[in-house]
């Protein structure tokens, strides 16, 4: 019993700790990026089109 009780402590501060991390990574901004990456290789101005003969 006393191992249940020590594991569900010990999952219970782990759950903390990422949703401290969470909530203090989009208050500083991380997740703030509006047009990603991925999304600039579709516009990317230095592409090589076919040239047509």
């Amino acid at each position: 019993m006393i191992v249940i009780v020590f594991l569900l402590a010990v999952s219970l501060t782990v759950a903390m700790g990422f949703l401290v991390a969470f909530i203090w990574s989009t208050k500083t901004g991380q997740f703030d990026d509006s047009f990603s990456p991925a999304n600039k290789i579709l516009f990317d101005k230095n592409s090589q089109e076919p040239k047509n003969q």
